[in-house]
C-alpha cells in the first residue's frame, strides 16, 4: 500500500511531481535554507558530556559521526535524559547508547517538497552531500558528509520570511 501513498514515494526519490498546485517554495532547493553548520559528536562521547555540549551550545539535536564519516544517528537532549532518568542508560555511557538510528537524510540538490514531506513523519533531517574521495592506490569512493540538522520549524521560517503572497 506505501506504493500507492504519494508522500512515501516522494520521500523515497520515487516521484518528483505528485501536488498539481504546488506551494510557491516546493520546488526550491534545500540549499536555499542556508543553515548553519551542525554540532557533531563522535560515538565515545558520554550521555554527561553530550548533555553538556548540548545545552551551552543550545542545540536540541545533533549528529552521531564516525571519524570515518559513517553517520549513526542523532541523539537529541530530551531522549538523553529521559533515558538515563529511566535508567535504560547511565551518564558515562557512550552517546551511541541513546541515538535514533532510524533518521531521514536529504540532499542539498532536493527540493523543500521533498523535505516537507519528510517532516510531515520525522522531526528532523539530516542534510548529506555526497563527495567523492580517493585513497592512496587510486580507487575512489563515495562519502556523505553532514551538511546540517533541518527541522520543520527552519522550512516554516523560511517560507514566512520569503512568502511571496
Amino acid at each position: 500500500s506505501k506504493f500507492l501513498n504519494d508522500k512515501w514515494m516522494i520521500k523515497n526519490g520515487f516521484l518528483n511531481d505528485v501536488q498539481e498546485h504546488k506551494p510557491w517554495w516546493w520546488n526550491i532547493k534545500v540549499q536555499k535554507l542556508n543553515l548553519s553548520a551542525p554540532l557533531i559528536l563522535l560515538p565515545e562521547v558520554s550521555c554527561q558530556k553530550a548533555i553538556e555540549i548540548l545545552q551551552e551550545k543550545g542545540y536540541d539535536q545533533a549528529p552521531v559521526v564516525a571519524e570515518s564519516g559513517l553517520i549513526l544517528g542523532m541523539v537529541t537532549l530530551s531522549n538523553t535524559l529521559t533515558s538515563v532518568l529511566a535508567g535504560n542508560a547511565e551518564f558515562s555511557d557512550p552517546v551511541t547508547k541513546v541515538i535514533y538510528d532510524q533518521f531521514s537524510k536529504i540532499g542539498l540538490e532536493d527540493s523543500l517538497g521533498k523535505l516537507s514531506c519528510i517532516l510531515e513523519n520525522d522531526h528532523f533531517a539530516i542534510v548529506v552531500h555526497e563527495q567523492m574521495q580517493f585513497n592512496g592506490n587510486g580507487s575512489s569512493f563515495m562519502k556523505q558528509m553532514v551538511f546540517g540538522v533541518v527541522t520543520a520549524m527552519d522550512l516554516l521560517t523560511f517560507v514566512s520570511r520569503n512568502d511571496k503572497k
